[in-house]
């Protein structure tokens, strides 16, 4: 082993043995606002047979991104206009918002885990060449944090596991609930809606220490 390669080891161990334990547990935190995921056959009801989304921005994780394309969402007491479509297309449509857009629209979505949408709230969804009622794929979506695999292993969580987030700025606020979400795919980010950023003055690209949730 030569001088270089031991003088980086040794760096390395510095490095580790003088972080904080909040600096090691630190988690990028992103702010989702309202959006739908749609199949093939719902983007071709709303914008025209043949319609291929088109990329307005990549998201955090590796191959999501934002559309160009909206769409307007319709409940029985309002409507919210230029609702982002996120890519790639999924088997089943899905729409996300915040509990006050709920109250804005008149439904009551429930709070889920992204993908779970069985028995969820209705909705319905207004596109340039057609209308389209969901009879379920409306939720609140629960707080999570994407990660690899490597993350995983160095903040000691696992897959479905709940943990603890504090974010402490302006005003501090811990999310006590938030699922840990793991695959090969993922980049290390935390997403929160708009409701919940709000309420901790959170904006995109603030971080937050993760922390373990005793059990017993």
């Amino acid at each position: 082993m030569n001088e270089t390669t031991i003088q980086a080891i040794v760096e390395d161990i510095v490095t580790e043995l003088t972080q904080t334990p909040s600096s090691r547990n630190e988690i990028p935190i992103s702010v989702s606002a309202r959006h739908c995921h749609l199949s093939r056959e719902d983007v071709e009801v709303l914008f025209g047979k043949g319609v291929e989304l088109t990329k307005k921005s990549d998201l955090s994780q590796p191959g999501q991104f934002a559309a160009n394309e909206t769409v307007t969402l319709i409940g029985p007491r309002g409507s919210i206009e230029s609702v982002r479509i996120l890519g790639p297309l999924r088997s089943r449509s899905q729409v996300e918002i915040s509990k006050t857009d709920g109250i804005k629209l008149g439904v009551t979505p429930p709070l889920r885990e992204s993908g779970d949408i069985k028995g969820s709230a209705p909705i319905t969804l207004l596109g340039p060449k057609g209308s389209l009622y969901l009879e379920e794929g409306l939720i609140v979506a629960q707080a999570h944090i994407h990660m690899s695999p490597d993350d995983a292993k160095s903040l000691g969580v696992t897959n479905g596991e709940y943990v603890k987030v504090k974010v402490g700025k302006d005003r501090p606020i811990t999310f006590d609930k938030v699922l840990v979400r793991v695959s090969p795919n993922y980049i290390l980010d935390m997403h929160v809606d708009t409701d919940e950023a709000n309420s901790g003055f959170i904006t995109t690209g603030e971080r937050g220490t993760l922390c373990k949730v005793e059990k017993g």
